[in-house]
């Protein structure tokens, strides 16, 4: 009965091994390398982000008695009475539970002593902001002028509450949350010394539930190894947490990317099932949408993500005028999702909003409604027309024939380019790896090297694994050991992804020749005052 728990078990003990603040770790490395120690540091952030860690490392550093490049032996006396717990010169105080002034008038009547076995003696006040003002003022006096013995080290998630007396005497550090990443990354190093397994996407759930603490992550992850008895698995951390993985919210995008109402619908049933708390899943969407818009704008921009390529496959089926837009709708449909009936309905209408704003020249048409035609004034008798039959309700369907002598115009591009959209077809590639191929003109092909020319647009879509994934595919396609090399220029040649693009609206574009040229339409356009509501028509 004698477990640990990971957040104390791997606690860092010295400054090598803290994750995440290293602006923090090199300002105090180097104050020891040419011993310009303050008097009184202060560590401010979050919680579980290592304020108190770093204090205690600090602490243990400016007596141990003998450093190593300016790190605390961990071997010495004071470090393993530090890391055992009783030191008798770290004076550690939890100002929460000792807010009275008395409390603080004995703590600093010691003060004036010398330490007992190390160089100074050390007060680590913990959440300092929780003093009252009475003993912020008898902390003032010492705190300005202290022995030369005496080093203060305080903590506190909340810097505003504490006296600007208090903080003029200090050395403020802020520490950062922590990044998903990095927060990943440490856990998939735990792991591996503990010998657990764990996958990938299960530690992506738990990086993000951390919400930037390290010691809220390791917690959950203790969590999440008993829950899974002894394994960390998607499917167990995601029934935990009960929120929904990346998965679906990637699923939501591509199907707002392609119009598909009923598809988006579906996929907020699936999630439901799961008791998911709908204003983090949307929280969530709006994440994707702002590193969507960076990528597009600066591609360089989240290379430490551990979900680029996902963020790369979505940021090719946006413009990044639509990815503005659907953010906003997201924002303001966050704040008032509490107003909604339910939670469900109001993330519903935010989805259902972003698809019935969508611009009309977006890759794929609306929802549309269920009538082509509608009136906007009386029809008035006209005795020279002999109108259809009164249950004659003309729609998209029933013009197969209309629609199909408009044929769309063929693109013109070289052969070669043409047998590469076919290739890319036949090889049954998806995701980001077809994403690759699409946006690539096909420059020469044998048996031993494949030549790609890619579009410097699209240059966010290279990673070796898609060139290793496009790679297999053509060699399994051409049954030969051929090399895939790909160059980043300028071409005239259009690519498969221009080619497909065109194709669509060529064929929207007959399509909608194809109703306004209709008789019965005209028809129905003159004697009855109807009227083509726009983006209501789409090729059959």
């Amino acid at each position: 009965m004698n477990y640990q728990v990971l957040a104390r078990k791997w606690r860092p003990h010295n400054f090598t091994e803290v994750v995440g603040q290293e602006h923090v770790v090199k300002s105090l490395m180097n104050a020891l390398q040419h011993d310009r120690l303050h008097h009184a540091y202060l560590f401010t952030g979050t919680r579980g982000v290592g304020k108190t860690t770093i204090a205690r490392i600090l602490a243990k550093a400016i007596n141990c008695e003998n450093l190593r490049d300016f790190n605390p032996c961990g071997e010495c006396s004071v470090c393993r009475d530090l890391d055992e717990g009783h030191f008798l010169d770290l004076i550690e105080v939890d100002a929460a539970s000792r807010t009275k002034v008395e409390d603080t008038r004995d703590l600093l009547d010691n003060a004036q002593y010398a330490p007992n076995h190390g160089r100074y003696k050390v007060y680590l006040i913990d959440e300092v902001h929780m003093l009252s003002g009475h003993s912020f003022n008898a902390l003032l006096k010492t705190l300005e002028e202290p022995p030369a013995h005496v080093k203060f080290l305080l903590a506190t998630t909340d810097p505003h509450k504490i006296p600007v007396t208090v903080l003029s005497r200090c050395l403020q550090f802020n520490l950062k949350r922590l990044l998903p990443g990095q927060i990943f990354s440490q856990m998939e190093f735990i792991l591996r010394q503990e010998h657990i397994e764990a996958e990938s996407g299960a530690l992506k759930l738990l990086s993000r539930a951390a919400d930037g603490s390290m010691r809220d992550g390791l917690s959950l992850l203790d969590q999440a190894i008993v829950y899974g008895n002894g394994k960390v698995v998607t499917e167990d951390v995601n029934a935990m947490l009960g929120t929904v993985a990346q998965q679906p919210v990637e699923d939501i995008l591509t199907a707002l990317a392609e119009g598909d109402a009923a598809a988006i619908l579906d996929k907020i049933n699936e999630i439901a099932n799961l008791t998911p708390d709908f204003s983090d899943v949307l929280q969530q969407i709006l994440q994707v949408l702002h590193r969507i818009a960076l990528l597009q704008q600066i591609p360089n921009a989240i290379d430490h993500d551990f979900d680029v390529d996902m963020i790369a496959a979505l940021a090719t089926k946006f413009s990044p005028e639509d990815v503005q837009l659907y953010y906003q709708i997201g924002l303001v449909g966050q704040r008032d999702l509490d107003l909604a009936p339910d939670p469900r309905s109001g993330f519903e209408m935010v989805m259902l909003r972003m698809l019935t704003f969508r611009p009309v020249g977006a890759a794929s048409n609306p929802a549309k409604p269920a009538q082509l035609c509608q009136p906007i004034s009386k029809p008035q008798a006209q005795p020279a027309f002999n109108p259809a039959p009164p249950d004659y309700k003309p729609t998209i369907s029933e013009q197969p024939a209309v629609v199909a002598e408009k044929s769309p115009p063929e693109t013109v591009v070289q052969n070669h380019d043409s047998n590469w959209m076919e290739m890319v077809a036949a090889m049954k590639i998806s995701g980001l790896t077809r994403e690759l191929a699409h946006n690539c003109v096909l420059e020469n092909i044998d048996d031993t090297v494949c030549t790609l020319i890619l579009d410097p647009g699209h240059k966010q879509l290279r990673s070796t694994r898609t060139e290793e994934n496009l790679q297999k595919a053509l060699q399994t396609y051409r049954k030969t050991p051929l090399k895939l090399v790909i160059t980043t220029e300028k071409t005239t040649v259009a690519t498969p992804a221009v080619q497909l693009t065109k194709a669509r609206e060529d064929k929207q574009q007959a399509a909608v020749d194809a109703i306004n040229s209709d008789e019965n339409v005209q028809s129905l356009k003159e004697h009855l005052g109807a009227r083509v509501m726009p983006g209501t028509t789409e090729p059959v």
